[in-house]
């Protein structure tokens, strides 16, 4: 079996409402140089929206061309945070039900992770505990920061203690990085943006003692944790040379570091080995980004196909790690 853990769906009544008041937000939707409808946030593109973002007839087909069995649906960028609470809390529950209709229309297709308006610890409580126990969702979605807040603001303590009780995997996807003037030319935003602010979110889990507060949370980084693999020394020396660095945790940052997840959204086999050489297989799990223009629904598949690893290990990434995370289990 083979579950895709990182793809995006729009709901229609969605994209909708950002017509109607993503400018308040920083949103406007405009064409591309190709005449491609996209959504560009305070000068950055950040989606471009193809057929099968909210189409599902056309994603099964996709599905079923590529290989995949299932997927765990979740929005992506950008969710419902950049709106007013009230407004945000009214979309995450517009987004979480059309999940829930099409996972309740294909059990055997879909699952998927709730989109939660985080600036509100009670009403994200409420709306996951909703998400959790009503409609059968299978963990949580964030953000790489919360409209500029890190993941390390006690702002988020409560959803996290939620988790920890529900013993139900978080998946970090990348938002916009604050330093939006670095990342205006050439995309840059979504070719290294996104990957550096997925780092910082990282690092602020750890360092901001978030990992030692909650010690049960199960972490699933996107995109293989941006550069983390490839940085984990780097980091582990500034733990050892920095007082700051040590405050809030109670061991070795490279140690943290291998207690998260990291998605195969990557498809680049020297990076995909660097991943498995730092982490193992059993923390791996299997993406696509899909049906983002810098995702590949085949590739994703076909990318571990040809890693020179065990099968054993492959069934792992397809679906075995995921199952397990989403079934109580570490």
């Amino acid at each position: 079996m083979k579950i895709d853990v990182h793809n995006h769906f729009y709901p229609a009544k969605f994209l909708k409402r950002l017509e109607t008041e993503g400018q308040a937000a920083g949103i406007s939707v405009e064409k591309d140089e190709w005449e491609r409808p996209i959504l560009v946030q305070h000068g950055n593109r950040v989606v471009t929206i193809t057929p099968p973002m909210s189409n599902i007839s056309k994603r099964i087909e996709d599905m079923d061309q590529a290989g995949f069995h299932m997927e765990i649906l979740t929005l992506s960028i950008p969710s419902v945070d950049i709106f007013p609470i009230e407004t945000a809390e009214t979309l995450a529950r517009v987004v979480n039900d059309e999940f829930s209709e099409i996972c309740n229309d294909h059990p055997n297709r879909f699952m998927a992770f709730a989109t939660l308006p985080f600036l509100d610890p009670g009403r994200t409580v409420k709306e996951l505990d909703r998400c959790i126990d009503e409609l059968g969702f299978k963990g949580a979605c964030i953000g790489s920061n919360i409209n500029g807040i890190g993941l390390d603001n006690e702002l988020l303590y409560p959803f996290y203690e939620r988790m920890s009780h529900y013993n139900l995997p978080i998946h970090i996807h990348p938002r916009a990085p604050q330093d939006k003037e670095t990342y205006r030319d050439y995309r840059l935003a979504p070719m290294i943006g996104f990957e550096m602010d997925l780092c910082v979110a990282v690092v602020r889990l750890i360092m901001g003692g978030v990992t030692d507060s909650f010690p049960d949370l199960k972490f699933i980084v996107s995109h293989l944790g941006g550069a983390i693999p490839y940085l984990a020394e780097r980091i582990q020396n500034c733990y050892e040379a920095y007082p700051e660095c040590r405050e809030n945790i109670s061991g070795p940052a490279k140690e943290y570091l291998k207690r998260f997840y990291y998605d195969t959204v990557s498809f680049f086999e020297p990076a995909l080995m660097c991943a498995h050489a730092f982490v193992g297989a059993d923390h791996l799990v299997l993406g696509s980004d899909y049906p983002h223009v810098i995702g590949d629904i085949r590739e994703a598949i076909t990318s571990i196909e040809g890693l020179d690893i065990p099968q054993a290990e492959k069934e792992m990434i397809y679906s075995g790690n995921i199952l397990r995370l989403i079934n109580g289990d570490k």
